[in-house]
């Protein structure tokens, strides 16, 4: 078994330096239960515990366990509750700067209770909003900004930022426009919501994007392209999707993940494939935060101006470190530790994929 990698050099310049992440704050109360049960029926919950859920709190928590040195920052609403005042204390135990997480007087933090499946590792979500319902443009302030990346989502789990303006455009839109104007790279994730909205929210927010993470689920939702045949990922129609992608607007890179492969796309042509880790069955407790955990290794490559190759590895690997816990985060280490989990599992095959 071939050895990991160490970890490549910073290559760019560090005036901007730091990852800025908004959007959802959600505590996860996972529940781990020994089947998916019928309507009517009765599945019995094995295990549950409580920890961090949504895009920036996953992503920045991904980012310090994974060994970051350089600035987190967390924009967003919570209410005054339990809930809230431990998303807080986690926040200072992993240096997260959390000056602009707001407590929403009268509202409650919100939460998903996540059902996990002890067998699969496969999660089904129950989400209340709570005060991320209220979250709206006029939180977020760049104007004394020196960080290099900012990280929206979830889109499409926003209602502030999911409503349209005059010009039936999202409201995100201006957030992620004001970012750009502060000179930072806009970065989104987008919930894999079973509705016809992606087009319509979604779609107009790319062209103030330059990085874009979506699942195969997702692609296939914003553009209407079927991912798969008869169950095998196709790689002709992931490049089809990240090429309507990047033609909606996004500037940089299309990043569309599975569960057997990713996939980077530049509106310059250039692609770049990385199989996923081949975890073992028995050692998957859960997929809650993976997607989220691959953005998060993503982002650091790209905040430490690593090639995309290096990037893409550290995003599976993170991925698949946190497949080894229930929870969206626990299981992601070190990022050496991460592609040592590569390598100790191997890789999947991309000549499995259809062509």
């Amino acid at each position: 078994m071939n050895s990991a990698p160490d970890l490549p050099q910073r290559t760019d310049s560090p005036k901007l330096s730091g990852v800025v992440a908004g959007g959802t704050w959600i505590t996860d109360h996972v529940k781990l239960i020994d089947t998916w049960p019928a309507q009517d029926a009765l599945a019995s919950i094995v295990a549950q515990t409580s920890s961090n859920g949504g895009a920036p709190y996953n992503v920045l928590k991904d980012l310090a366990k994974l060994g970051a040195t350089f600035p987190l920052v967390g924009v967003g609403v919570i209410g005054d509750d339990e809930d809230g005042r431990t998303i807080l204390a986690d926040c200072e135990a992993h240096h997260i700067d959390t000056a602009n997480l707001r407590i929403m007087p009268g509202a409650a933090t919100s939460f998903t209770d996540v059902m996990t499946v002890q067998s699969t590792g496969r999660r089904t979500f129950f989400h209340q909003r709570g005060a991320n319902a209220l979250l709206a443009p006029e939180h977020f302030d760049f104007s004394a900004n020196t960080a290099k990346i900012f990280h929206l989502g979830y889109l499409l789990l926003l209602d502030g930022l999911d409503a349209l303006d005059s010009n039936d455009r999202p409201l995100a839109c201006q957030v992620l426009a004001a970012a750009r104007k502060a000179g930072l790279k806009t970065s989104i994730d987008v919930v894999s919501e079973s509705s016809n909205r992606f087009q319509r929210i979604v779609l107009p927010a790319l062209a103030q994007v330059n990085y874009c993470f979506v699942n195969d689920y997702e692609a296939e939702r914003l553009t209407g392209i079927p991912l798969r045949s008869n169950g095998v990922l196709d790689r002709s129609a992931m490049k089809g999707a990240a090429q309507k992608l990047v033609a909606a607007g996004v500037g940089d890179w299309v990043f569309i993940h599975s569960t057997e492969a990713a996939l980077a796309w530049a509106p310059t042509g250039e692609e770049f494939w990385q199989a996923s880790v081949d975890i073992p069955p028995d050692e998957i407790k859960g997929a809650a935060g993976a997607g989220d955990a691959f953005a998060a290794g993503v982002l650091l490559g790209l905040h430490e101006g690593w090639s995309i190759t290096q990037c893409l590895q550290l995003g599976v690997c993170a991925g698949a470190a946190s497949l080894l816990h229930v929870t969206c985060s626990e299981g992601v280490g070190r990022a050496v530790e991460c592609l040592v989990l590569g390598a100790r599992c191997g890789y999947r095959h991309l000549s499995s994929l259809k062509r």
